[in-house]
């Protein structure tokens, strides 16, 4: 385990843990198959499909594999790994067990995906001890009670947090003592801070900021004329700061998503109209599905379409009221489909909901009781999947176009997420 980058004692001040589960899907995968156990490892697919690495084992890390690396690349670098279908309903289970385990430790816990966690230990001293030895007992009971590991970084902000727990990975902890966070990130690449990405690594590159501290000697005027307010942001995680969107509730505030979406990219370029249309309508029931975990129903549908050729359209409809009922959405979607497909091959489809309203409203159809026995058949489909996983029932429109759930997408069922 990893000790606290300085030995001074730490003030009495917000303490923050971000819990991180150590390869969580390969690793989720090796209970039900012990024999991938020290082999490079890949979930998401397989290599000669055009997915994305959903996770790499340590092994296969290796030899350049990560997450977001299409499976034909993990193939080409890495032919000898092992490559697997991702099982959500399994990484979801799991999920809520390291929940209620952290829930054990403090009531302030924010799932931040199916695999990472924030918890707000301010004030628990006197129940589990100093934060080192909190980490410590929390690192034990994940492991006692799941058989998984985790990596925990603690500081007084959670992106230090996030940032030391990435550092003390796999299967470690570490301490950024309050007053050390400046000097503990200043060593650091400045795409290890939350929030750049490649783009904005590029131009932090082409500034000279190559490193977190070059980037906190500079001005917060310079970055603001350079990058907007994203520059204000830079410069506060820089110091160590909770800066930028992210940040802007307290841990444990639920918050609503502004938008639902699901996408499928094809295995194969497609032409096939009752495929497409089957496919869409069971992208509606994945998005409806959501909608009605988070009791809301959605006002704009939109359709996301992408050719063979990479040219991507996106097409808007604003309903004549809001709903959460799958017909209704595969119906609007389905009708900006044919308005708009030119015939050529279909790479991708994507359906996006928004402009959100709360409550469960009108389903809308013809009277009462078609409507009461809607709501009571789309609950029961929700409880056959909460059950049994997402693919146990389908309406019969999206029977033809079945595919797996995509590991990496953000699914239904997260803990902490409840209806209204």
């Amino acid at each position: 385990m990893k000790r606290p980058c300085s030995p001074a004692a730490a003030d009495k001040v917000t303490t923050v843990f971000h819990v991180d589960m150590d390869a969580f899907f390969v690793s989720v995968e090796e209970l039900f198959d012990p024999s991938l156990k020290g082999k490079p490892v890949v979930v998401g697919g397989r290599p000669d499909q055009r997915g994305v690495v959903s996770a790499a084992s340590y092994e296969a890390r290796k030899f350049g594999l990560h997450s977001a690396m299409p499976l034909r690349t993990a193939y080409q670098k890495c032919p000898q790994a092992i490559f697997v279908d991702g099982h959500p309903e399994r990484y979801r289970d799991y999920s809520h067990r390291v929940f209620g385990i952290l829930q054990e430790f403090s009531p302030l816990v924010e799932m931040a995906s199916v695999d990472e966690a924030y918890l707000d230990m301010t004030g628990t001293e006197r129940l589990f001890g100093a934060p080192f030895e909190a980490a410590h007992k929390l690192h034990q009971r994940v492991k006692q009670a799941t058989q998984l590991n985790c990596s925990i970084g603690i500081s007084a902000s959670r992106m230090v947090a996030k940032v030391s727990s990435d550092q003390a990975k796999p299967n470690g902890i570490l301490w950024v003592l309050p007053g050390e966070e400046a000097r503990f990130l200043a060593p650091l690449e400045v795409r290890r801070l939350p929030g750049v990405g490649k783009v904005t690594e590029r131009q932090l590159h082409d500034c000279g900021i190559r490193k977190v501290g070059d980037l906190a000697k500079l001005d917060e005027r310079f970055l603001e004329e350079r990058f907007g307010q994203w520059g204000l942001a830079l410069a506060g995680k820089s110091k160590g700061l909770d800066a930028g969107g992210w940040y802007d509730s307290e841990i444990g505030a639920e918050e609503d998503p502004k938008s639902v979406s699901h996408e499928h990219t094809f295995l194969e370029d497609t032409t096939d109209r009752e495929i497409i249309q089957a496919t869409l309508a069971r992208l509606c029931e994945m998005v409806a599905r959501r909608l009605r975990e988070h009791g809301f129903r959605a006002r704009t549908v939109q359709l996301k379409l992408r050719y063979k050729d990479f040219k991507t359209i996106t097409r808007a409809e604003t309903l004549a009221h809001a709903t959460m009922v799958d017909t209704e959405i595969i119906d609007a979607i389905r009708a900006l489909f044919l308005r708009n497909w030119t015939g050529k091959p279909v790479r991708l489809l994507g359906v996006h909901t928004s402009s959100f309203e709360t409550g469960e409203g009108q389903l809308h159809l013809l009277d009462q009781g078609p409507a009461e026995r809607w709501k009571k058949a789309l609950g029961a489909m929700d409880a056959l999947r909460d059950r049994f996983g997402e693919d146990s029932v389908s309406l019969a429109s999206g029977l033809g176009g079945r595919f797996r759930e995509r590991t990496h997408e953000n699914p239904v069922g997260l803990p902490g997420k409840h209806k209204r």
